[in-house]
C-alpha cells in the first residue's frame, strides 16, 4: 500500500515488526479459517441478495442451518459488519421530543410546593 511512498525496512521499524516477519506474512496462505469464512461470506451475501437485501444475522442464520451448514449467529453477524451487509428493519425509529429554541418553558403551577397536608389537595 504504501511501499511507493516508503521504504519496508522503515515501515517495519516504526511498526515494531521485523522485515523477515513482514515478508514471510506477504507470501504466508491466508488460514483455514480465513478461507473458510470467506467461502461463508460468499454464500451469505447470496442469501441476502435472494431475500432483496432484507435479511439480517438472524434470518441468514437459519437459511445457513436449513441447508445444512452448523453456524453461529455471531459469526454471521460479525462477517455480515465487515462485509457492511445489513438486514432491513420495519420498526419504527424511536425519536424524542426536542424542544424548540424559542419555546418558553411550562407554567409553574405548584410554585415548587410539593409538601401537603392531605391527598388531592395543595
Amino acid at each position: 500500500m504504501n511501499q511507493a511512498d516508503y521504504p519496508i525496512t522503515t515501515m517495519c521499524r516504526l511498526l515494531g515488526v521485523s522485515t523477515s516477519g513482514y515478508y514471510a506474512w506477504v507470501v504466508r496462505r491466508p488460514s483455514t479459517r480465513d478461507e473458510a469464512n470467506a467461502r461463508l461470506l460468499e454464500t451469505i451475501t447470496g442469501i441476502h441478495q435472494q431475500s432483496r437485501r432484507t435479511y439480517g444475522a438472524p434470518r441468514i442464520t437459519a437459511e445457513l442451518r436449513e441447508d445444512g451448514l452448523l453456524v453461529g449467529k455471531n459469526r454471521v453477524a460479525r462477517l455480515m459488519k465487515v462485509a457492511g451487509i445489513e438486514g432491513v428493519s420495519r420498526r419504527r425509529k424511536t425519536r424524542t421530543t426536542v424542544r424548540g429554541q424559542d419555546s418558553r418553558p411550562a407554567p409553574d403551577l405548584v410554585e415548587r410546593n410539593f409538601s401537603v397536608s392531605y391527598p388531592n389537595h395543595l
